[in-house]
C-alpha cells in the first residue's frame, strides 16, 4: 500500500529473520549479488536466432519486434546498471535483475544512505518523454505503462522486504529513461521519480535515511533469492 507521498510502504508480519538481521551465509544459487545488469535477459537474447536463420524465423513467426524489445531492455539495464554500480564508493549497495515470481524481475535495487531505491530502466533513445500518473507518452503519440510497472515493482519490493525483515520497509520508485532527449513529468505523478541516466550519479548525495549497519542488514536480506519467492 502507499505510505506518505512519494514512497511505498508495506507493514508485514515478521519474516524469517529478526529485525535488523539477515542471512549470515548464502548458497551461491541463492545469492543475487553477482548478478550483472540485465542478467535475466542475457539468456533470452542469446537464444535469439542470428543471420539468415534469424531473418527467416522472424519473418515466419513475426517476432522481430519482440527480439528488438529484448535487446533494447538489455541495453537499458546495462547502461543504467553501470551508472548505479558507481554509487558503491558513496556507501551504496546495488543489486541487479532481482527475480520475481511470474517470469518478472526488478531491474535494479540500490540500498544506501538515502534509503532503499527500486529502479526500472527503459530505453527511450532520442525520445521526448512525458510521464503521467500511470503511463509514459513517447514523442506525443505512443504510450507505455512504464510508470505503472515501476510503481508495481516498488510495491512488490516493499512487500517482500517487509516480510523478510519483519518490519515495514520504505521503498522509493525510480524510472530511468535511458537516452531520452527530454523528460517531462506531470504534476499528478508524485510517487515515482523519473530521470535520465545522467542523473543517477547525483543520487550519491542523498543521505540521512540509513546508517551503515542498516544498509548492510537490508542488503543481506535483499540479496537472498528466497526473499523474493512470494513478492
Amino acid at each position: 500500500m502507499e505510505g506518505r507521498e512519494g514512497v511505498m510502504e508495506n507493514p508485514e508480519d515478521p519474516g524469517r529473520w529478526p529485525p535488523g538481521s539477515g542471512p549470515l551465509w548464502l548458497h551461491p544459487d541463492d545469492d543475487l549479488a553477482p548478478n550483472r545488469p540485465g542478467e535475466t535477459l542475457y539468456g533470452k537474447v542469446a537464444a535469439l536466432p542470428t543471420g539468415a536463420a534469424r531473418r527467416a524465423r522472424m519473418r515466419l513467426l513475426r517476432r522481430g519486434a519482440e527480439a528488438d524489445a529484448l535487446r533494447s531492455s538489455l541495453l537499458a539495464e546495462q547502461t543504467a546498471g553501470a551508472r548505479l554500480d558507481r554509487l558503491g564508493g558513496a556507501g551504496w549497495r546495488v543489486l541487479h535483475s532481482v527475480p520475481l515470481p511470474g517470469d518478472a524481475d526488478i531491474s535494479h535495487i540500490a540500498i544506501g544512505p538515502g534509503g532503499l531505491l527500486v529502479f526500472r530502466s527503459v530505453l527511450r533513445r532520442g525520445a521526448r518523454v512525458e510521464a503521467g500518473e500511470d503511463v509514459v507518452r513517447i514523442n506525443g503519440r505512443r504510450t507505455e505503462p512504464d510508470v505503472r510497472r515501476c510503481r508495481g515493482d516498488a510495491r512488490r519490493a516493499a512487500h517482500a522486504l517487509g516480510r523478510a525483515c519483519g518490519h515495514p520497509v520504505t521503498v522509493h520508485a525510480l524510472l530511468v529513461c535511458v537516452g531520452a532527449a527530454r523528460i517531462g513529468v506531470t504534476s499528478a505523478l508524485r510517487d515515482v521519480e523519473v530521470l535520465h541516466e545522467d542523473r543517477i550519479a547525483g543520487l550519491a548525495a542523498r543521505g540521512g535515511v540509513l546508517k551503515p549497519d542498516g544498509i548492510e542488514a537490508v542488503y543481506g536480506v535483499a540479496r537472498d533469492r528466497r526473499t523474493w519467492h512470494h513478492a
